[in-house]
């Protein structure tokens, strides 16, 4: 007889548990098989950036991976061993102003235990070794160590194992770019003994001619020292040695005399890379994410952050489609918002001249304008913003309808996390009026409040700010759950940060991006858009 479930993910790294954690918070009888026998105890990836922390806050992750973690309040940048700026990391608009250090190893723990709370843990030493895809569904072959083999048939599968997915490969999608000529990454974890400061929320980075080296604090003291560097010996695979990376230490920081003093156990990695997108991110009943539909070098850390945002992405939607809720089309949204997202990062990280090791034109130029251009507030703005992922948007999304308001903030843009005042004119945080289980349509007044009682925490289509009759046929009509509340913007907390004009109406997506942006007395915006994506 052949198992049936909803949803078969393939891959149990940190994509893949994200994903499966998501679509179970919604209810879905999901499959996680991994062919290695256990979470992989390797450091890896050890940075999560902010947009990436609100994702795993809504799968209900994110206090127990800050709580392992080294919260990475400053950054350094140092031109042959000379400071040039500091920069505060801090962002604002959200619960996370900090990036956060934390071994990949510790996050895939973590996201683990999250998915046995919600059900079956990953089926281990489980490999998918044939996959059929049909109109309705999919199948999947799968064999354990001894050889034993079933199969498992599924309304949805999604390939997150890696550069050689077989999901990918079975569907035949090309997965296009190339490989990264003449650059290698090798990291060591260690604690230094040097001239630096060893600061334990301070990220520092070292230029040279020829060799780019992040130094990030990691929980119990030591430190991550990755370089970037040229690839003289393209074929060689060890693992550098102590003394090899001592003395790329040495030379990125211009300090002779630094020792390194290994973690026990001892980890270190050699890594060359290929900048690969893959054409598309759906296929029917099969889907891709993570290290399966895209690859970059790590610059800027950001290979593990894209996949645990893609993973939050593609679970309501995926969700929304399985339950009956949307149309089919919605999963097509998210292979044109994920893709374009990766292509960005790409693209970002391929001219991000803080990290890349610089040729003898860039390092003379860096020499030269580092002190003035890398310390400005201007630059110090930039970089926090760009790296917190804050600034990457889904305007162009097919989901994102722009119809009215005024302000800033518009259609597929992140909702930042402002303060507003509710009918009681208390103060209140924008997300905590936000779920990843439902839609959140916000009505922005002016005067002293709005109308109703502000308890938009209502199940179904709840209704949080007396609107009432407005909506609630509307959103009964599609069976849709939304929160409705009225609010106003708190101009006197609002800072830098800004305010949402009076008059505007968002309709908030459960991963917290703006989908539609229309007048507040325009009823026929809501009415269109919901029409368009609901059944």
């Amino acid at each position: 007889m052949v198992e049936v479930r909803d949803v078969v993910v393939v891959g149990a790294g940190p994509t893949g548990l994200a994903l499966a954690i998501a679509l179970r918070r919604y209810g879905l009888d999901v499959l996680v098989v991994e062919k290695e026998p256990s979470t992989k105890n390797e450091a890896r990836a050890c940075v999560i950036w902010q947009r990436a922390l609100e994702a795993l806050r809504d799968l209900g992750c994110a206090e127990d991976l800050v709580g392992a973690g080294v919260v990475v309040r400053r950054g350094a940048f140092r031109v042959r061993g000379r400071l040039c700026g500091e920069y505060d990391m801090a962002v604002p608009t959200t619960a996370f102003p900090c990036p956060l250090a934390i071994e990949q190893d510790t996050t895939e723990r973590l996201l683990r235990g999250r998915l046995r709370a919600l059900g079956d843990d990953v089926g281990w030493g489980t490999e998918a070794v044939a996959v059929r895809v049909g109109a309705d569904g999919a199948e999947v072959d799968l064999r354990r160590p001894d050889g034993r083999g079933r199969t498992v048939a599924c309304r949805w599968i999604v390939g997150c194992e890696g550069a050689h997915s077989i999901v990918r490969k079975t569907l035949g999608i090309p997965f296009e770019g190339e490989r990264r000529a003449g650059l290698q990454a090798v990291q060591i974890n260690a604690k230094p003994d040097w001239r630096f400061p060893r600061d334990p929320d301070l990220t520092q980075i070292f230029l040279q001619r020829g060799v780019s080296l992040i130094v990030s604090p990691l929980p119990g003291g030591a430190h991550r020292f990755f370089a970037f560097r040229d690839d003289p010996l393209p074929r060689g695979e060890e693992p550098p040695g102590v003394e090899e990376m001592r003395a790329l230490v040495a030379r990125a920081t211009g300090d002779p005399d630094v020792r390194l003093v290994p973690t026990d156990p001892l980890w270190s990695n050699r890594a060359r890379f290929h900048d690969r997108l893959a054409a598309r991110l759906r296929q029917g009943a099969a889907l891709l994410a993570g290290d399966s539909a895209h690859l970059w070098a790590p610059i800027g850390g950001h290979g593990l952050n894209a996949g645990l945002c893609a993973a939050h992405n593609l679970g309501w939607k995926l969700a929304a489609v399985h339950r009956g809720h949307c149309r089919d089309e919605l999963l097509d949204t998210y292979s044109a918002e994920q893709r374009r997202t990766a292509a960005g990062v790409m693209r970002d990280m391929r001219h991000n001249i803080t990290e890349l090791p610089p040729g003898p034109l860039t390092f003379a130029a860096l020499r030269l304008a580092a002190p003035v251009v890398i310390g400005s507030r201007w630059a110090e703005r930039r970089t926090r913003l760009m790296m917190s992922d804050f600034t990457r948007h889904h305007r162009p999304s097919a989901l994102s309808t722009d119809t009215g308001g005024r302000g800033p903030l518009r259609a597929g843009d992140r909702l930042p996390d402002l303060h507003v005042r509710d009918h009681d004119g208390v103060r209140r945080r924008l997300h905590e009026l936000l779920s990843y289980g439902r839609w959140t349509l916000l009505v922005f007044e002016g005067g002293e409040g709005g109308e109703g009682d502000g308890s938009g925490e209502a199940g179904g289509s709840g209704e949080g700010g007396g609107s009432g009759t407005e909506f609630r046929g509307l959103t009964e009509r599609y069976g849709a759950d939304i929160a409705v509340f009225r609010v106003r913007s708190d101009a006197g907390a609002a800072g830098a940060a800004g305010t949402v004009p009076a008059g505007t109406l968002l309709l908030v997506r459960p991963d917290g991006y703006v989908g539609l942006r229309a007048a507040s007395g325009d009823r026929s915006a809501p009415a269109a858009y919901l029409q368009r994506w609901f059944v």
